[in-house]
């Protein structure tokens, strides 16, 4: 009896995404999901079947540092709402409230094989906002894009970006001192915002009557999913000296950093980065287009890689998203990386 697909690709070069060599094979689909890879798979007389010899069959690619849909694609006369740069701190901010889904940079990264995307606010702030992840899918809403389970992120920056957004207007953070009290103060209304709720909470247990509720606050309610381990940071960052500075910070109120954005000087301190468990989330080759990128190389990932490190390449751009395949190439040439790794 044969199995039940609705697409067979038949006889291609499978690559899994996991590192492994590729496999002459075939891929079957059912209900929009792979449902087995392998050599002469049966399937009944309804089942679609496309030819795949001499094709390359690879994942969806993923981009996990992506504005698409709160900025314009370029060309598009759009809404510009990636950034909500009207305080330091906007953590109370989502950004699939800003996302445009007819951007037709969807289409385009599309067709450059990218599937998902993580949309993150903008850097300007030091606290920007939580972030989405994202199928690249048709819909007239963000609601038909959110990607069904995946944990909700939140986006900070330091460095160059919001010392420089809040010090041209006389505010503060202006300095990089600034940026580092403006976290902490933070965290720690943070964990007093915590305190209260589980006092509330402990209380309530303990069968206490006509208790008043603790106020709710966005802002800090974000802070405290960070605290507790219900959301995931990920930080803007360029300068080794700052990426220790922030893990050192994210040490300090006991919470993890899971991605490093950009981390152009990551390669210098790898270890560093390793042993805290973030990831680095690069760009293959961008330099000099600001200060902290001046120490940029193009051996970064795969020096990361090499030390341990899980990276990605990352577009921040809708135009470089459409060719991501070909930016993890450069580590193939810049680094060494095999063809398989440079893939994954």
């Amino acid at each position: 009896m044969s199995d039940t697909f609705d697409l067979i690709i038949r006889g291609g070069t499978v690559v899994d995404g996991s590192g492994a060599a590729p496999v002459e094979a075939d891929v079957a689909i059912a209900a929009g999901k792979i449902a087995a890879i392998g050599a002469s798979l049966s399937a009944d007389a309804n089942t679609r079947v496309i030819d795949g010899k001499n094709k390359w069959v690879t994942p969806g690619i993923i981009d996990v540092h992506s504005h698409l849909g709160v900025y314009p694609s370029p060309g598009v006369q759009a809404h510009q709402d990636g950034n909500e740069a009207t305080a330091p701190s906007t953590a109370n901010v989502w950004a699939e409230h800003s996302i445009w889904p007819q951007d037709p940079g969807f289409g385009t990264a599309l067709e450059g094989g990218v599937t998902t995307l993580q949309i993150l606010p903008g850097s300007a702030n030091l606290i920007g906002g939580r972030s989405v992840v994202v199928k690249n899918v048709h819909a007239t809403t963000y609601q038909g894009m959110k990607f069904p389970g995946a944990p909700q992120g939140l986006k900070m920056a330091c460095g160059e970006n919001p010392k420089r957004v809040y010090g041209s207007r006389r505010l503060a953070p202006s300095t990089r001192m600034g940026n580092v009290a403006g976290w902490r103060a933070q965290w720690i209304e943070a964990q007093d915002y915590i305190r209260e709720q589980d006092t509330y909470q402990a209380k309530v247990a303990a069968g206490v009557k006509d208790l008043k509720p603790p106020k709710r606050d966005l802002r800090l309610e974000t802070l405290a999913g960070v605290l507790r381990g219900e959301l995931r940071v990920h930080h803007h960052c360029y300068r080794a000296d700052e990426i220790l500075m922030l893990l050192r910070v994210a040490d300090e109120f006991g919470f993890k950093i899971r991605t490093l954005q950009h981390v152009l000087e990551g390669y210098k301190v790898a270890k560093e980065i390793k042993e805290h468990g973030a990831g680095a989330s690069t760009f293959s080759d961008w330099w000099s287009y600001k200060v902290e990128a001046f120490d940029a190389i193009p051996y970064n990932a795969a020096l990361m890689h090499k030390k341990g490190v899980l990276v990605s390449l990352n577009s921040d751009d809708a135009e470089m998203m459409r060719h991501l395949n070909q930016e993890a190439a450069k580590s193939v040439r810049y680094g060494g990386l095999t063809d398989d790794e440079a893939l994954a």
